[in-house]
C-alpha cells in the first residue's frame, strides 16, 4: 500500500469555509509531489457535482476522471482542523484526507479510514491529537484477515439464497467513483443488496460500507439480493460491473436537464424513481384516490369495436414509446428500459386476440380488455416467483393505460386538496394531472409503471415537481408524514432528520432563485459572451403547446410533429381539420417560426385505417418520407393544409427520413405541384438528417433543401446499429458517442458551404453537455422540449462560442461517449 508520512499531515489547520480547506490539503499533495497545482481545481470542481463528506468529521476530497492526466503520483494527506469546517449545511468537518489516485493503491488505506467512521471515539482522539503518527498508525495498521473457518462460518450466517459471483475489472476497485455508481443502481430497486469481499459485508446501498470493504482492482466480490425484485437487481448490478462501473459513473447516464444544481445528498433513507419533472418540495404526503373507469358491458358492433380497441392499443404503445424517450434523455436507458418492457406486453398475440373473441361475443372492446388483463395478472401473480409478481404489477399498469383510452366515463373524482401537500399516487392519467393546482401540489409521485409521456410534460409545465416509477412502497407510507421530494435526483425521503431538511430547505431555495433568474431572462437571446447567436425553439406534439413554447421563451417552433392527428382515430384527419390546427399554432406564434414535419409513420406503428402490411424490420421499411410518396392521398392533404396555413405566419415545410437525393427531389416536386395549384407563396423546404446516406450526402442534398434539421435520436441508433428502445443496448445508444458528433460536424461543414443552415431538434440539443458542444460545432438552431428551454438560453449566455467551439473539437477527438461527457 501506499505510504503516508509526516509530510502529508497537516495539524492544526484552520480554514472559513470548505473550499479554503481543500486548498489547504491540495497544497499538502502538491508539495508532496503527488499532484500538479491544476489538480486542485478539479477537486473543487468535484464538490460541485458529488458530495464527498463521509460522515463522523471526515470528509474525502478529490478530483474529476477527466483530470487524472494532472496526478503524478498516487497520494493522500490529511489536514486536521480541531475547530471544525462547514462543509455542507448541518456537516462539519475535522479530518479531510485529499486523494489524488491514479490507481487503486489507497483503497487499504481507505477502508481503513472509513473503519474509523464506527468509531467516535477514535475520530475524536484524531481530531485533537498533536502527534501525527496517531493519524498515520491508525490509517496505516495492517488489518487482520479471519481464519477460514470463521470466514465460512460468516457467510453462511449472513449471505442470501440469491448471490452472484463477479471480478472487478482492471482500474475498478470500489473506490469512491465507482462505489457511487454501484450505490445509485442498487438504490433503484426494492431488494435488500449486500456485497461481500472475503469476510467483509457491506450494505450495497451505502457508500461507506461499500468502502469498507477495501476491494481493490481485480478483486472477486459476491453480489446479494433479497426482495420482491432480487434477481433484476442481481443482473443489473453484475452488467454494470462486467460493463465497468467506473465508466458508468463518469458516463452518468442521462445528464440532468440544464438548469439543475449540484445533486442534493440527504443522509436519510429515500425511496429511489425516475426523474419526471425538477425540483424540490418539502410537505406532508397525501395519497390520491383513483378515479374508477366505467365501461359498457356490451356492444352491438363488433366490428367497431375491433378498431376501438386496436386503436387504443396502439395509442398506448405510442405514449409509452415517447415515455421511454422522455425518460431515458432525463434519467438514462436503464430506468426507462421499463416502459420498453411495458410495450413488449401490448405486442402479445394471445393477449390481443383472447379480447378480440370476447368482442366477438358481444362485449365491448373495454369490458374485453378489462376482463382479459386482469385475468392474465391474476394468472402471473399466483406464479409465486417475486419477479413474476412484479410484472402482474406492469401488467395491471398497461391495461389500465389501454383502459382508460376506452373508457366511457370516469368516476369518484378525487377530493379538493385543503393544504398544499406532496402527492402519491399508484398512477395518473393525463386529465388528473392537468386538473391539480400547483398551489396545492407541492409534488408528485407515482408507484408502479409511471405515468404517460403528457403526465410528466404537465408537471414540467405546472413547475411540479415530479418522480415516477418508485415502486409500490411509496403507497405503504402513511399519510401525512413530512417529506423532501428531489426530482431531479428522483428521490423520496420519508422520514427526514432535522439535519435534511435543513439542507434540503437551503438547497430549494437556491434552485427557486436559479429557475426564477432563468424564467425572467427567458425572453432575452441566446448570445455567447463573444457575439455568437444560438436559435432556441421549442418541439411541440400538439397545438395546445405552441403557447407553451411562446410563453417559456422559446424563439420558435423548430418540430411539429404532426403524427398526433393521425393516431388514435378511424380515418384520416381532413385538409380543413389540419389547416385549422396550423392555423391555431401559427396564431399563438404570433409571428414566429413554424416548421411542420410532415407525416413520419410507418409499420411501427398500427393505423387500422392505412392497412399496412407487417414489416420484418419497420424502422427500416416503408416510413416517414418513404411513406409520403407511397400515399399521396395522406401526402397531397398534408401539403395543401400546409401552404394554406403559411398565409397566416411564416411556416416552413420539414421532410422526414430522407435516406436518398431521389426521395427529396420527388417530395419537392410533389410540394410544388401542390403550391402551384393553391397558387400559395413559395416557403423553405428543409429536410431531417436521421440515416447515415443523408449526412454523405449532404453536399447534394443541400442543392436542393433550405436547410438541415438533425433528428440525434434516429440518427444516433442508425450510426451505431443499436435500436434506442432495446432494452439491452439503449443505455449504449448515446448521441454524444464520437461517431455521431462525427456525422453532425460532416452535416454542417456541408451545409455551411452550400449556405445553408442546421438545426438539431433530438435529445441532445436539451442536454447541457450536448448544447454546448452543438453550439461548437457550428449548429445555429436547437429545439427541445418547453421546460429545457429557458435553461438552456442560460446557459448559452454564459459561454463564449471560441471555448464551445474547442470543446466540440476535444469531443470530435475523443473515442468514447463516456470520454465526451468526461469533458
Amino acid at each position: 500500500m501506499i505510504k503516508l508520512g509526516k509530510e502529508s499531515i497537516r495539524l492544526n489547520a484552520q480554514a472559513s469555509n470548505k473550499t479554503e480547506a481543500i486548498r489547504i490539503v491540495g497544497s499538502l499533495l502538491v508539495d508532496s509531489g503527488n499532484m500538479k497545482p491544476r489538480y486542485i481545481e478539479s477537486m473543487l470542481l468535484r464538490e460541485k457535482v458529488a458530495n464527498t463528506y463521509l460522515g463522523n468529521g471526515i470528509a474525502i476530497p478529490h478530483g474529476l476522471p477527466k483530470d487524472r492526466d494532472l496526478i503524478l503520483d498516487t497520494g493522500i494527506a490529511v489536514a486536521q482542523f480541531p475547530a471544525g469546517v462547514q462543509w455542507n449545511s448541518g456537516e462539519t468537518v475535522h479530518l479531510v484526507v485529499g486523494i489524488a489516485a491514479r490507481s487503486d493503491e489507497h483503497i487499504e488505506l481507505l477502508a481503513n479510514l472509513t473503519d474509523v467512521l464506527d468509531d467516535e471515539e477514535t475520530v475524536r482522539r484524531l481530531a485533537g491529537t498533536e502527534d501525527p503518527m496517531d493519524i498515520i498508525a491508525r490509517l496505516t495498521q495492517p488489518r487482520e484477515e479471519p481464519s477460514a473457518l470463521a470466514t465460512a462460518a460468516a457467510v453462511q450466517a449472513d449471505d442470501f439464497a440469491k448471490w452472484v459471483d463477479v471480478a472487478l475489472g482492471s482500474g475498478a476497485g470500489l473506490h469512491a467513483r465507482p462505489a457511487t455508481a454501484f450505490v445509485e443502481i442498487a438504490k433503484q430497486f426494492q431488494s435488500e443488496i449486500r456485497v461481500r469481499h472475503v469476510s467483509k459485508l457491506a450494505n450495497g446501498k451505502s457508500l461507506v460500507s461499500l468502502l469498507k470493504l477495501g476491494a481493490d482492482e481485480r478483486a472477486s466480490i459476491r453480489i446479494m439480493a433479497r426482495g420482491v425484485d432480487e434477481d433484476a437487481a442481481l443482473q443489473a448490478l453484475a452488467a454494470a460491473v462486467n460493463h465497468g462501473l467506473e465508466d458508468e459513473d463518469e458516463s452518468g447516464h442521462a445528464a440532468p436537464e440544464a438548469g439543475s444544481g449540484p445533486i442534493l445528498t440527504l443522509a436519510g433513507s429515500a425511496i429511489a424513481g425516475i426523474s419526471a419533472s425538477p425540483g424540490l418540495a418539502i410537505g406532508p404526503l397525501r395519497h390520491f384516490r383513483r378515479e374508477k373507469i366505467v365501461v359498457a358491458v356490451t356492444a352491438n358492433d363488433p366490428a367497431r369495436e375491433e378498431i376501438r380497441l386496436r386503436q387504443s392499443i396502439e395509442a398506448a404503445k405510442v405514449q409509452l414509446r415517447e415515455l421511454h424517450d422522455e425518460v431515458k434523455e432525463r434519467s438514462g436507458a436503464a430506468r426507462a428500459a421499463i416502459f420498453r418492457a411495458h410495450e413488449e406486453f401490448l405486442d402479445d398475440p394471445d393477449l390481443v386476440d383472447t379480447a378480440l373473441e370476447r368482442i366477438k361475443g358481444g362485449h365491448s372492446a373495454g369490458w374485453s380488455w378489462r376482463e382479459t388483463f386482469e385475468e392474465r395478472a391474476r394468472d402471473v401473480a399466483n406464479l409465486g416467483d417475486a419477479l413474476l409478481r412484479e410484472r402482474a404489477v406492469d401488467l395491471q399498469d398497461v391495461g389500465r393505460r389501454v383502459l382508460r383510452l376506452l373508457a366511457d366515463t370516469l368516476e369518484e373524482e378525487p377530493g379538493v386538496l385543503d393544504s398544499p401537500v406532496i402527492l402519491v399516487a399508484e398512477d395518473l392519467s393525463p386529465s388528473d394531472t392537468a386538473k391539480l393546482d400547483p398551489a396545492m401540489v407541492l409534488g408528485l409521485c407515482t408507484a408502479a409503471g409511471g405515468p404517460t409521456s403528457h403526465t410528466a410534460i404537465i408537471a414540467r409545465s405546472l413547475d411540479i415537481p415530479a418522480i415516477v416509477g418508485a415502486g409500490p412502497a411509496i403507497l405503504n407510507q402513511p399519510e401525512g408524514g413530512l417529506c423532501v421530494l428531489d426530482g431531479d435526483s428522483g428521490n423520496l425521503y420519508c422520514e427526514p432528520s432535522e439535519a435534511d431538511l435543513a439542507l434540503a430547505r437551503a438547497a430549494q431555495e437556491d434552485w427557486q432563485a436559479r429557475r426564477e433568474a432563468e424564467r425572467l431572462a427567458c425572453y432575452q437571446p441566446a448570445i455567447t459572451t463573444d457575439g455568437r447567436r444560438i436559435e432556441v425553439v421549442g418541439n411541440i406534439g400538439s397545438a395546445a403547446e405552441a403557447q407553451q413554447a411562446v410563453d417559456a421563451g422559446a424563439e420558435g417552433v423548430g418540430l411539429l410533429r404532426t403524427e398526433f392527428l393521425f393516431l388514435e382515430r378511424s380515418a384520416p384527419p381532413t385538409e380543413e381539420e389540419q389547416f385549422e390546427t396550423y392555423r391555431a399554432m401559427t396564431k399563438a406564434l404570433n409571428g414566429l417560426p413554424l416548421i411542420i414535419r410532415t407525416l413520419d409513420i410507418g409499420g411501427d406503428k398500427e393505423v387500422p385505417y392505412l392497412s399496412l402490411p407487417a414489416e420484418q424490420n419497420p424502422f427500416l421499411g416503408v416510413r416517414g418520407i418513404r411513406l409520403c410518396l407511397a400515399r399521396l392521398d395522406l401526402f397531397k392533404p398534408q401539403l395543401r393544409a400546409i401552404y394554406r396555413a403559411a398565409e397566416t405566419g411564416p411556416v416552413k415545410i420539414m421532410f422526414p427520413m430522407i435516406a436518398t437525393l431521389e426521395e427529396l427531389i420527388t417530395a419537392r416536386a410533389i410540394a410544388e405541384e401542390v403550391r402551384r395549384e393553391l397558387h400559395a407563396r413559395p416557403v423553405e423546404i428543409g429536410i431531417m438528417i436521421e440515416v447515415p446516406s443523408a449526412v454523405l450526402m449532404a453536399t447534394e442534398l443541400a442543392a436542393h433543401a433550405d436547410f438541415f434539421s438533425v433528428g440525434t435520436n434516429d440518427l444516433t441508433q442508425y450510426v451505431l446499429a443499436m435500436d434506442r428502445l432495446h432494452p439491452s443496448l439503449a443505455r449504449q445508444a448515446d448521441a454524444l458517442h464520437p461517431a455521431v458528433l462525427r456525422m453532425i460536424d460532416m452535416t454542417v461543414k456541408a451545409a455551411t458551404a452550400a449556405g445553408r443552415w442546421v438545426g438539431v431538434c433530438g435529445g441532445i440539443a436539451g442536454d447541457p453537455k450536448g448544447a454546448a458542444i452543438l453550439a461548437g460545432l457550428g449548429v445555429t438552431e436547437l429545439s427541445m422540449s418547453i421546460p429545457s428551454v429557458a435553461a438552456v438560453k442560460a446557459r448559452i449566455r454564459k459561454l463564449s462560442f471560441a471555448d464551445v467551439e474547442a470543446l466540440a473539437q476535444r469531443a470530435l477527438a475523443c473515442k468514447t461517449a463516456a470520454e465526451v461527457r468526461a469533458l
